[in-house]
């Protein structure tokens, strides 16, 4: 069976960092959830706020339209981001728990 390693990408590659702490990379990989979650939160507002734009700004209306769609568009991928980062924290969550004995893989068939 093939060693799993982490999925932090910022480190280099050929380097040796020791024992990875599946614990801290769970809390960073939460972290980088909120955020994403804060993230769509913020530009599913900003969409909002650049519908509203287009309406009472008819000069104006084709720079607001093209604004919404790119929020939008922002929206989507922080979204994206934030299930990214659960399941990578729901990996490290379960490599934690192999590692320290306290996951078991019933096999009933």
């Amino acid at each position: 069976m093939a060693e799993k390693h982490h999925h932090l990408s910022h480190h280099k590659k050929g380097e040796d960092h020791g024992p990875v702490d599946y614990r801290k990379e769970e809390k960073h990989h939460k972290h980088l959830e909120h955020l994403g979650k804060a993230g769509a939160a913020a530009a599913g507002a900003y969409v909002l706020h650049e519908k509203h734009r287009a309406k009472k700004d008819p000069e104006h209306a084709h720079s607001h339209k093209v604004k919404e769609e790119i929020a939008a568009t922002i929206t989507v991928a922080a979204g994206g981001f934030a299930l990214h980062e659960k399941h990578e924290r729901k990996a490290a969550k379960k490599e934690d728990k192999k590692l320290h004995g306290k996951h078991h893989q019933y096999h009933l068939f």
